[in-house]
Parts: C-alpha cells; sequence; structure tokens
C-alpha cells in the first residue's frame, strides 16, 4: 500500500490539492464559517481526481500488478492523508485559538461558530460527507465526477449551515464554548465526529471496492 500511496502523491495528484490544504487556517478567520476550510481541502482533492480522470489514471493503475481493490484503497488513503493534513492546520489554528488567543475580543464577539474542539469534530464530519458522498458516487462509475460532487457540495453545506445554527437553538449554546469551557463536553463531540468519519470511509471505501470489481476498465 505504501508504493500505491506513493503513485498517488506523485504522479496522480494536482499541485492544487497541496495548495489548497492550507485552507485549514480559515479556522482563524472570525465572523465567517469556518467549516468551509474543510470544504476547501476537499475542493483541492476533486481537482485530484479530474487531473487523474483526464490523465487515465484508472486506466494506467489497472496495468499495474495490482487488484482493483488495491487501486480503490490507495485513492481513499490518499484522500486521508490530504483532509488529516488540513485537519492537523485546523487543529494548531484551534489550540491557538483556545490558548493565545483566548482573550480577543475579536474572538469573544464572534457572532458564528467558535473554534474548539467540536468545531473539529464537525470538520471530520465533513471530510467523511466527502469521502461517502463523492468518492462513494466517483466509483459507481470511475468516471463522472460533476453529479457526484454537485451531490457533495448540497450535503456538505446543508451540514455545514446546520452546524452553524445549533448553538442558537435553546439548550445547545453548549457546542459553541469558547477556549477549554465545558472540556468534557468537547473531547466528545471530537471522538462522536472521529468516530462517524471512520464509520462512513470505511463504509464507503468497502462500496466503492465492490463496485470497481465490476466495472471494465
Amino acid at each position: 500500500m505504501t508504493n500505491i500511496l506513493r503513485k498517488e502523491m506523485k504522479l496522480s495528484a494536482s499541485p492544487l490539492t497541496y495548495i489548497f490544504i492550507l485552507f485549514g487556517l480559515m479556522f482563524f478567520i472570525p465572523g465567517y464559517p469556518i467549516l468551509c476550510g474543510a470544504f476547501f481541502v476537499t475542493l483541492g482533492l476533486f481537482h485530484s481526481f479530474q487531473y487523474a480522470r483526464e490523465a487515465r489514471d484508472l486506466e494506467f493503475s489497472s496495468l499495474l500488478p495490482i487488484d482493483k481493490a488495491t487501486i480503490v484503497k490507495g485513492k481513499y488513503l490518499f484522500v486521508i492523508f490530504i483532509e488529516l493534513c488540513g485537519f492537523i492546520i485546523m487543529l494548531m489554528a484551534t489550540l491557538i485559538r483556545m490558548t493565545a488567543l483566548a482573550n480577543s475580543t475579536i474572538y469573544r464577539e464572534n457572532a458564528l461558530m467558535n473554534a474548539n474542539l467540536f468545531a473539529l469534530g464537525a470538520a471530520l464530519i465533513a471530510f467523511g460527507i466527502f469521502n461517502t458522498v463523492f468518492l462513494g458516487g466517483f466509483f459507481k462509475t470511475a468516471y463522472n465526477l460533476g453529479k457526484p460532487f454537485i451531490t457533495y457540495i448540497i450535503a456538505v453545506f446543508f451540514f455545514i449551515g446546520l452546524a452553524e445554527a445549533l448553538h442558537y437553538f435553546p439548550g445547545l449554546e453548549i457546542v459553541n464554548s469558547f477556549g477549554f469551557d465545558n472540556l468534557g463536553f468537547q473531547i466528545i463531540m471530537l471522538l462522536v465526529g472521529l468516530g462517524l468519519f471512520t464509520l462512513m470511509t470505511f463504509l464507503s471505501c468497502k462500496g466503492s471496492c465492490m463496485n470497481l470489481e465490476r466495472i471494465d476498465l
């Protein structure tokens, strides 16, 4: 799997994918829906799939001495690697906001979602939506990109809107805790996000492996 991941990173990836990782820094922006940073990370991944399709990457991969399931797993490993890089940047931005910038007025008066562990869990769910809707949709045909990506955009922005609105519902103000307030709850929400991301990605990968087996490349 190391070799197929290296092939994805060096041959199949668009340079834009690596640049778009930096959108994780959007977690620093006050008064802005910070979960859009997760969307832009996945937008960079979309460019890689578009680039790979035009280069007939799947056909090339099918000529290698590997089975189709390994091809799919290589794509998923690459996606997870990029998402992890974006998540690490979001994590660093969140920790800085929760510590060094904890008393900053511009963040204290932020009307939108605060950068906290709940936000990080929500970012992981956004990545899970990409892996389920876009990747799962792409491997149904191993060619069509437009429809699964548009479906993903609708799904992820509905989720972002819901996540941003949660703290305005009575009794749910806790999801927008600032800094280390309600830390136990924040940790639970982060773990929930991690669990959902893992489950969604695993099920999507399993389904994609079965779908690609039925496709004549």
